[in-house]
């Protein structure tokens, strides 16, 4: 019932940049926290930054000052803008949303998305 879909991924050089897309669609009530994720060969999938419904921000200390999240609820999109980016943050990276979605007439069920992915890979 609701779907997030991911862009910007591609090839850059170290010390390069790139935009992060996350799209939230179908039925959506509410969006609560919206973060980005991202996830290595042989590792856990790991927190990059997190952005809740009033705006406050979290960051991964690897990419802090690095990184920048950004909401735009009229949209229902994410965006992480990622500068300065080293080797290490090579990775699929992957949208995570969360809020209500509408059952029925007059009840509300909270939701948890997964997006496909999108591959970041730096150069160096």
């Amino acid at each position: 019932q609701v779907q997030v879909v991911e862009s910007g991924g591609g090839l850059v050089q170290a010390g390069g940049s790139l935009r992060l897309s996350c799209a939230a669609s179908g039925n959506i009530l509410r969006l609560n926290s919206m973060a980005w994720y991202r996830e290595v060969l042989g590792k856990q999938r790991e927190l990059v930054a997190a952005v809740d419904s009033d705006a406050s921000t979290n960051y991964a200390d690897s990419v802090k000052d690095r990184f920048t999240i950004a909401r735009d609820n009229a949209k229902n999109t994410m965006y992480l803008q990622m500068n300065s980016l080293k080797s290490e943050d090579t990775a699929v990276y992957y949208c995570n949303v969360r809020g209500w979605t509408q059952v029925g007439d007059n009840q509300q069920r909270n939701f948890a998305v997964w997006g496909q992915g999108t591959l970041v890979t730096v150069s160096s």
